[in-house]
């Protein structure tokens, strides 16, 4: 196969480049990217660069798309605006991205008769107090991100009903695992651990998260592309729940902090409280997690530790800034 992987510098998306290059020996990969602040070249260091292609364009840009997803035999979307406090303050790059991309790829696909899956999120179904999300759970997204996601989904849907473009979608719970931007909660942690910084804790941290390893969900991917019915919904959620605060207080025990670091700032607007997501549908195409939070906490933390090289530019460039507006304090040196 020859897969147009867009958002594939990103944290998911080249954690999926890597392993499916690696399972897949005959395969090439058409990285389409813009190479945003969260999208890095050094993302794919590592891969076989004569199975690779990496285009530096924006999904939004119809003349790119057509021309990178020429011979293609697939499409999967993770080119996204991500981070829901950035949302907040910008949500027209989230619309421009999430929705009227997702729109440009999807004409491109159906044009080109081949298979779009579009990988989106737990966060499109908002909150649930109890219980667990299924795929046939309504939509009731709670940010500019998440509304920006479901956008799109809706758009994916309407292509599969409307035109009959073979296309479907992953909705993934929080992933977690290296090369993920230090602006999420985990590697923002840990980085402020391993600096001996504070760590910013919105609320009372009880908002719970359902973790799921990037490793896991790279393979559920490509267990959906291959066996998943186009115009269906494959929810893709971790083994393990826990309130933020629990994450945090793990990681500082793994870099031999103290929670004195830990400091309660006001909490985010319109903060979702737990999410919850259900894998049924998805196992029973064949996939089924294989790291727990305990294993893959450790995993992380230690990557981070061992690869100062690659964050060490972020965490001292335009993050710094960003850093300071959202949280009213400064950085260590």
């Amino acid at each position: 196969m020859r897969l147009l992987v867009a958002g594939g510098a990103g944290f998911i998306g080249s954690t999926y480049v890597h392993r499916h290059l690696e399972e897949n020996p005959t395969d090439e990969i058409v990285v389409l990217d813009k190479l945003t602040y969260a999208g890095r070249r050094e993302n794919l260091e590592g891969v076989d660069a004569a199975r690779l292609s990496l285009v530096e364009a924006d999904i939004a840009d119809a003349t790119a798309v057509r021309d990178a997803i020429a011979g293609c035999d697939a499409v999967v979307n993770f080119a996204a605006e991500s981070h829901v406090d950035r949302s907040i303050t910008d949500p027209g790059a989230f619309i421009q991205t999430d929705v009227f991309g997702t729109y440009v790829l999807l004409e491109a696909a159906r044009d080109a008769g081949i298979r779009h899956l579009q990988i989106s999120t737990d966060e499109v179904y908002g909150s649930i107090e109890e219980g667990t999300f299924t795929e046939r759970s309504p939509l009731d997204p709670s940010s500019p991100y998440s509304a920006s996601k479901a956008g799109g989904d809706l758009i994916v849907s309407a292509f599969h009903h409307t035109y009959g473009t073979d296309a479907l979608i992953t909705r993934a719970s929080n992933n977690f695992g290296p090369r993920q931007h230090p602006e999420k909660l985990i590697p923002l942690t840990i980085l402020n651990a391993l600096a001996g910084d504070e760590i910013p804790v919105y609320g009372d941290g009880m908002q719970v998260r359902n973790w799921l390893y990037a490793e896991d969900f790279a393979a559920a991917i490509d267990v959906v592309l291959e066996r998943g019915e186009a115009g269906q919904v494959y929810n893709v959620g971790g083994p393990d729940e826990k309130p933020n605060i629990e994450v945090v207080k793990r990681i500082l025990e793994l870099t031999g902090r103290d929670e004195s670091l830990i400091t309660y700032v006001t909490d985010r607007l319109g903060h979702d409280r737990r999410y919850s997501l259900s894998a049924e549908r998805t196992e029973s195409l064949g996939w089924k997690a294989a790291v727990g939070f305990d294993e893959g906490i450790e995993r992380t933390v230690a990557w981070y530790r061992d690869n100062e090289a690659w964050w060490g530019p972020i965490r001292s460039g335009e993050y710094r800034e960003y850093y300071e507006r959202q949280y009213g304090r400064k950085l260590g040196s």
